[in-house]
């Protein structure tokens, strides 16, 4: 399959319903228990439409993954544009918390991918700190957010509180990340 050629529309509804089966599959955490072939089967779908979209069970979860990032980033490009630098970036920290508390087997299963070295993942998480990187330059610009603390620093929070979901007060302690954070970006 090429990017450059659009899907005739019952390939298209193939390839969603394979996309979003996956997605329920993710959340649940049980990406890696199920057998490829099943998630034909989930989507209503045949094993070879499985396999002409999506040949291995990493391109299915690469697809699923670029669909998530493409989603935040686009949410961060609408918070930028409708809200002000600092508030916008506060929006879009606090709700990339909300995005892994909802999304907790997503993050089971990105953290298994990328044992595996997937270079479609960092590449993702690329395009994601881009997203920051605008987020936090439009509030240094807005003399909102300190000029000596990079994009980098803020997706290793990020990061950290992705890794750290299991400890029992999770939620709290990921909001009060979010605030230091925050409180340490801004200008004195």
């Amino acid at each position: 399959m090429t990017a450059d050629k659009p899907l005739r529309a019952d390939a298209q509804r193939n390839r969603d319903a394979l996309l979003a089966k996956a997605r329920e599959v993710f959340d649940a955490g049980d990406f890696f228990d199920l057998r490829f072939d099943d998630f034909a089967r989930l989507a209503g779908v045949g094993t070879g439409t499985l396999y002409r979209h999506f040949p291995t069970r990493e391109a299915l979860a690469e697809a699923v993954y670029h669909g998530e990032v493409a989603a935040l980033c686009d949410r961060a490009r609408r918070l930028q544009a409708t809200l002000p630098a600092a508030e916008a970036l506060a929006t879009f920290l606090r709700g990339m918390v909300d995005h892994i508390d909802a999304h907790e087997g997503l993050a089971r299963t990105l953290a298994t991918l990328m044992a595996t070295g997937s270079g479609a993942l960092a590449e993702g998480s690329r395009a994601l700190e881009q997203a920051v990187t605008d987020l936090v330059a439009a509030a240094v610009r807005d003399g909102a957010v300190r000029d000596d603390v990079g994009a980098g620093a803020v997706m290793m929070a990020l990061h950290g509180i992705g890794a750290a979901h299991d400890r029992p007060d999770w939620r709290a302690e990921a909001d009060g990340v979010i605030t230091l954070v925050l409180d340490g970006l801004r200008r004195s």
